[in-house]
């Protein structure tokens, strides 16, 4: 094999170890919706919480929801006292 040879299966080797040109869309920026609505949990408003649980019943983590330690930390124990009154399920099949 001659040098050129060489040089060109090198090449060609590289050639498809290069990422392809896929456009990668960004998600959308996460906000704190409680902060920017200006709305304070309250476990009285089953339908606001219900935004912040999953189909099964379970509380979707901050960095799903997006809201500041704070807020989470609000919204679960609001969750909780709405749980403990009945207003919503401790678990469940297909909830939303």
């Amino acid at each position: 094999m001659s040098i050129l040879e060489n040089n060109n299966k090198k090449e060609s080797e590289i050639r498809y170890l290069t990422p392809l040109d896929i456009e990668i869309q960004k998600p959308k920026k996460k906000f704190d919706r409680i902060k920017k609505w200006g709305v304070r949990p309250d476990y009285k408003d089953p339908e606001f919480l219900l935004q912040f649980l999953n189909e099964q019943g379970k509380i979707l983590p901050r960095r799903i929801t997006g809201l500041s330690l704070k807020n989470q930390r609000r919204v679960a124990k609001e969750i909780k006292r709405a749980r403990h009154l009945a207003l919503l399920p401790f678990v469940t099949d297909l909830l939303k």
